[in-house]
């Protein structure tokens, strides 16, 4: 079994705190559990603050000072974490994201964010803010398609989408964007840089029918899901419950199409968009 991840503690705040978080723990002659007794967390949720998977909290940094006689190190830096780019109920998923070895997704209504074209970001968050200045949709945007770069690296993290056929049909920006984007979609198949499958409309109910899923498994914490909602989101660690939404993907993967079925029909949504495009 791999041990801890090394981290850089120049890197983020976040890696600064975990490492600290470690050295401090280890010197102090305590376990995981130990440490996260007093504060009623688990052993795997310190290791997931250690190796930078979770987001310190300013309740979780006084107490760590408290028992490991940190002088108040861990709460003057747990401040630097409060600033993101992302909206809060998503900032620490978007984080965790970033440092996933894999990621697993059911999309019910939307390309996921780490899929999507300036096109469609841009429809999307428009609908999402219809009466914004375009300044703030313009920041919303930078910030997605930045998310976006994880994709640049050739082999992590290993994304697998499955997406809802309504997806495909629901037309977010027009034509020409929907074409845009799921052409964007099918060249990363192509690329093999991404698993996609759909699940079509066929295969009628299914274990997700309640919202979006994301799974995310890393190389030195337990995984995590994160259920998706309308302005809200669960990050969810407790495995036995990770384990049973784990099932839930499984089954919805069980009931889509295959990876080549799915990108033929992709491919002919695509083109379908492109010949309504051309009709305006």
């Amino acid at each position: 079994m791999p041990g801890p991840r090394k981290l850089d503690p120049s890197s983020s705040p976040r890696a600064l705190l975990g490492a600290e978080l470690r050295h401090r723990r280890e010197e102090a002659g305590l376990s995981q559990s130990d440490l996260g007794a007093p504060l009623f967390l688990s052993g795997s949720f310190i290791g997931q603050l250690e190796s930078g998977v979770r987001r310190m909290q300013m309740d979780q940094a006084e107490k760590f000072d408290e028992i490991l006689g940190a002088d108040g190190f861990f709460v003057r830096n747990c401040a630097a974490l409060k600033e993101s780019k992302y909206p809060e109920h998503f900032a620490e998923a978007a984080e965790a994201e970033a440092r996933a070895e894999a990621i697993r997704e059911y999309a019910p209504q939307l390309i996921p964010g780490l899929l999507q074209t300036e096109a469609y970001a841009r429809a999307v968050f428009r609908a999402y803010q219809p009466t914004a200045v375009e300044s703030v949709i313009d920041e919303l945007v930078s910030a997605r398609l930045e998310r976006a770069q994880l994709l640049a690296d050739p082999t992590q993290p290993m994304l697998w989408v499955t997406l809802d056929e309504s997806v495909l049909r629901r037309t977010v920006g027009g034509p020409a964007a929907m074409s845009g984007a799921l052409r964007h979609v099918a060249s990363l198949v192509q690329q093999h840089r991404i698993i996609v499958q759909v699940l079509p409309f066929s295969a009628g109910g299914h274990a997700a029918m309640g919202g979006g899923l994301k799974l995310m498994a890393f190389a030195d914490a337990p995984p995590l899901a994160y259920l998706d909602g309308l302005g809200a989101g669960q990050l969810l660690d407790d495995p036995g419950t990770v384990s049973r939404y784990e099932l839930t993907y499984d089954l919805v993967v069980a009931s889509a199409i295959s990876p080549d079925t799915s990108l033929a029909l992709i491919e002919s949504v695509a083109e379908d968009y492109d010949h309504e495009a051309q009709r305006f």
